[in-house]
């Protein structure tokens, strides 16, 4: 294993000397939080598959197609129709709004009344969604060096902790490049192929299986339409993703950029159903779907590539990590603890080193919580369920609807909010936290909360509206982008 070792140790190395390269070119807010709002398409492309992929998709990818074949890529697939569903009809209007979090571009819509409730319930969301992704660790962490569950979260956590607060999202953006890379050619190029290979190809992997493996709906239409609305709409209004749609230089880069990355989650989720489908031919009584990956990869992979491909997984679920932790800081800092503050809110705010300093203790803050909250959470599964039902229930709603209906207003938007987020826990407390139920009731009440106190209550005003549509169509009225900083300074 020390040639695997090595790989494993110069890839962790090469993380944090990305951290430490970002920190020099994040010197404002903007630089800090959003990459200066001018990645390039490529760039674009592969910073957000990479968050998008994470364990879920890969360990997690893996463990759906061992157990239900190649319908086991539904979930991965709706990930991506979410993505291309974003890029090619809401993110140029997103990138236009030139703010830094969902909940500001509420205020935005509705006049300044909804960013409040709406910022603790996406905080909950993306604090939930960094823990399930460094909860992660322990089963990579254990596969590559037999260390204790704790050790391994604090290991992996500290690493993602330690560039994302370095450098913000310029570091976030080049280590997420460099995980996409790893993560294609350890998964795409040499895991996929290998395990087909080992499993006597697809001609023995269908002669060894039963029929339903090789069905495209053998996972079940309900199954398929909860992770259209969990997954799928999720994808269209979450923080970590939003975050990133910020960083695109142009709406050009926002739309096709994005599109590319949907398309590459679409072959990501292939991919991932077909290993898992040849590792039930190689391996037909694991204990858990979810050992597929690790056990294909220790005991088929040859030296040197196995380093990789777990070099690959490490990067799937630190490109995830990171993307969450660095969404959950900036809505806790600029959606919470400013307003509770009193501090003056969006293009009023003074953009510099203070921001800086201050967007930075909070990613390390956010950070250490993770990492204990981690240690002390065994179930991701549920974790991450939560997290989703949360937001879609409660944010789905107010967010669609303020873009697609002018009629909705402040009013219907909170008490969409409140009504769909209660709903859903007070469901999930009656049906159970992985029952479909909540997710369905939660968002069905939402929407009738939402057009019924809309319809009954005075429309947005009309100026409000007007600076609205201003900001849709990318005139003036919104903060001018910062000088580029020189790559030296």
């Amino acid at each position: 294993m020390a040639v695997d070792y090595t790989v494993i140790v110069v890839y962790l190395a090469g993380m944090l000397a990305m951290g430490w390269w970002g920190m020099r070119r994040a010197k404002s807010k903007s630089e800090f939080l959003v990459a200066g709002r001018r990645l390039g398409p490529g760039m674009y492309s592969g910073t957000m598959a990479a968050i998008v992929l994470g364990g879920a998709s890969t360990i997690g990818g893996v463990g759906l197609g061992y157990q239900y074949g190649l319908s086991g890529a539904w979930m991965v697939v709706t990930i991506g129709l979410g993505i291309l569903a974003l890029s090619v009809f809401f993110s140029a209007r997103i990138a236009r709004f030139k703010v830094y979090t969902v909940s500001e571009m509420l205020d935005l819509r509705y006049g300044g009344r909804a960013g409040v409730i709406s910022g603790v319930v996406m905080w909950a969301y993306t604090l939930m969604l960094a823990v399930t992704s460094t909860i992660a660790y322990a089963t990579i962490f254990d596969v590559l060096f037999d260390v204790n569950r704790t050790l391994a979260i604090v290991l992996g956590g500290s690493i993602v902790v330690a560039y994302s607060t370095l450098g913000g999202m310029w570091s976030i953006t080049l280590t997420d490049m460099v995980q996409f890379v790893v993560k294609t050619i350890g998964v795409l190029l040499l895991l996929l192929p290998i395990a087909v290979v080992k499993a006597g190809g697809f001609g023995a992997m269908k002669a060894q299986l039963p029929t339903e493996y090789f069905d495209p709906l053998g996972i079940g239409g309900e199954t398929i339409f909860t992770y259209v609305l969990i997954y799928t709409f999720g994808m269209l209004i979450g923080q970590d993703i939003w975050q990133r749609v910020f960083t695109a230089g142009s709406d050009r880069t926002a739309k096709w950029g994005g599109t590319v990355a949907g398309t590459y989650c679409l072959v990501y989720a292939v991919a991932g159903a077909v290993i898992g489908t040849a590792a039930k031919v190689l391996y037909p009584k694991l204990a858990s779907p979810d050992d597929a990956f690790a056990t294909i990869v220790k005991d088929e992979l040859p030296i040197g590539v196995r380093g990789l491909v777990l070099a690959a997984a490490l990067a799937a679920v630190m490109s995830t990590s990171s993307g969450a932790l660095i969404a959950c800081a900036t809505v806790a800092n600029n959606d919470i603890w400013s307003r509770l503050r009193g501090a003056v809110q969006g293009a009023e705010r003074a953009e510099g080193h203070d921001e800086v300093k201050g967007n930075r203790v909070f990613i390390l803050a956010m950070g250490v919580a993770v990492i204990l909250i981690s240690i002390a959470l065994n179930d991701v599964v549920e974790a991450l369920t939560v997290a989703y039902n949360l937001l879609v229930g409660g944010l789905l709603v107010p967010i669609l609807g303020g873009l697609l209906w002018k009629r909705g207003t402040a009013q219907g938007a909170l008490a969409a909010v409140a009504v769909g987020g209660l709903a859903v826990v007070g469901l999930m407390a009656g049906y159970g936290i992985l029952a479909n139920e909540p997710v369905y009731y939660g968002l069905l009440a939402s929407l009738a909360v939402y057009v019924a106190v809309s319809l009954a209550t005075r429309p947005t005003d009309e100026a409000t509206l007007a600076a609205w549509r201003e900001r849709l169509a990318g005139r003036p009225g919104e903060p001018h982008p910062e000088p580029a900083v020189p790559a030296h300074q």
